[in-house]
């Protein structure tokens, strides 16, 4: 039984409900995370016991200002933040009421909008910014200037929650300084936006969130612009480049690609291994589940692959979820004894790491090493992290495959997230259950994935694939 997909296919486990407030909810975070997090003793191992005093009592000092929700889960992932970057979440919930000053769903502030006359509108802007129609993933957006900068309000959206009207994001675009805002997510919750910039008049970029403008169109730099059709693809897409060539761009590795994922290279398995050169572009790739790369990983195999296991730290809350895998529909008695097994092995050493595996380090071993494709290339960014960079570790073992981009996030060796509901239903925590035996020795959080072709400052992005095809002797362009 694959233990780290199971880990990832149950839904959060419910703490009981109680009323609560800012400052209560932070010591519940706080008992939580000490108590359960498999990250929680290796930051203070790291950083020392000081540091952790002196940044949780400045977090106290803030909780009794913090009016909102929003304000809140600020201040308590300003508090996460100490022990990793990333692979930890507090979510808002939408309809909770923690404090004043919260807007339930059901009154979510709205901008009635005509969408005939917004578009007639924006026919005497002359020159490209902000305002106009833009459209990302399911929702087609309004941008309308307001005192102090922008709105983003829905015009059309053809799945979630989200309705015709409500007010998707905010740009705040004061004189003299960089524009920011808060982008709402999916459940409502407000994410912070630092860098609010268009990269071409035809794309709005928002951190990591890109928007395509849909009207009016501009003239733009068609270069630019298919890099960042590319980058903002929301399933894989594959290219032929040439006759020596083959491109694929997978965006995530989340549950819901694997199919998309492993179509591409089921389908094309006969031409990329009769193609010499093989780029993967994972730009902006934040992970997903170790199933989603199965069927790529055999087409550049040359020697076997060692894959270092994890160990689960075993609490009462932790076990939960383990005991959840016993409510999966259709469950074999085989996984049923499984399952069972685990537990006891782990209810047995509460408050120390469990290996459930039969080893530390297992050996990946295939049938076949196939002559094409001679050359691997993927190409990675610093977003890159999670089961990413777990893709990464056990590629790169292959003699054909050279990593082209920049350092990985580094988000990999505290792992396997869990997600729980704080009393009184008002957030959502998700923490970590395990810890990956490469530690210290090859630590990666915090730290990364190093390319062997480092894509310094001099090279824009939409230059990358064309520097990539250069490298490897693709003759012919991409664009």
């Amino acid at each position: 039984m694959k233990w780290v997909i199971l880990f990832l296919l149950l839904a959060p486990v419910t703490a009981a409900a109680q009323p609560c407030n800012c400052t209560a909810s932070f010591e519940w975070l706080k008992k939580t995370i000490e108590t359960n997090d498999a990250g929680f003793a290796y930051a203070i191992e790291r950083k020392g016991e000081a540091a952790y005093t002196k940044h949780t009592a400045a977090i106290r000092a803030q909780l009794k200002a913090a009016g909102t929700r929003t304000s809140c889960a600020a201040l308590m992932s300003s508090w996460m933040a100490f022990f990793r970057k990333s692979h930890w979440s507090i979510t808002v919930k939408p309809g909770s009421t923690i404090t004043a000053g919260t807007v339930p769903k059901a009154t979510w502030e709205k901008h009635s909008t005509d969408t005939a006359k917004f578009r007639r509108s924006l026919q005497s802007i002359s020159s490209p910014g902000f305002e106009g129609i833009w459209t990302t993933g399911v929702y087609t957006i309004g941008v309308e200037k307001k005192a102090g900068g922008y709105i983003g309000f829905i015009l059309a959206v053809t799945g979630g929650n989200w309705k015709k009207d409500e007010i998707k994001f905010r740009i705040d675009s004061t004189t003299g300084r960089p524009a920011t805002g808060t982008f709402y997510l999916g459940d409502y919750s407000a994410v912070p936006i630092n860098s609010v910039t268009m990269p071409d008049a035809n794309f709005l970029k928002m951190d990591n969130f890109l928007l395509r403008r849909v009207y009016p169109s501009y003239a733009g730099n068609p270069v630019l612009a298919a890099d960042l059709e590319l980058l903002s693809s929301s399933g894989p897409l594959k290219k032929k480049i040439g006759q020596e060539t083959i491109l694929v761009r997978i965006p995530g590795f989340d549950g819901g690609m694997k199919h998309a994922i492993d179509s591409i290279f089921t389908s094309m398995k006969d031409e990329i291994t009769s193609t010499r050169n093989l780029v993967i572009d994972i730009r902006n790739n934040g992970g997903g589940n170790d199933d989603s790369y199965e069927k790529i990983i055999p087409l550049l195999y040359t020697n076997p692959i060692r894959i270092v296991g994890m160990a689960l730290y075993s609490t009462t809350l932790n076990n939960k979820r383990m005991e959840g895998y016993l409510e999966i529909p259709d469950l074999s008695d085989k996984d049923r004894k499984e399952i069972n097994d685990a537990l006891a092995t782990l209810n047995a050493a509460k408050g120390k790491f469990v290996n459930l595996g039969d080893s530390i380090v297992y050996t990946q071993v295939f049938d076949t090493v196939y002559r094409y494709p001679e050359n691997v290339a993927i190409i990675v960014n610093q977003n890159n992290g999670s089961t990413a960079e777990q893709f990464l570790l056990a590629a790169k073992q292959s003699r054909k495959v050279k990593l082209f981009g920049t350092t990985t996030m580094g988000v990999l060796d505290i792992s396997n997230m869990n997600f729980v509901d704080f009393p009184g239903n008002e957030f959502s925590l998700g923490y970590c259950l395990s810890k990956s035996f490469r530690i210290p020795e090859m630590a990666i959080d915090g730290i990364g994935i190093q390319p062997d072709y480092y894509m310094d400052k001099s090279i824009p992005q939409d230059q990358w694939i064309p520097k990539v095809l250069e490298i490897i002797g693709e003759k012919v362009a991409l664009y």
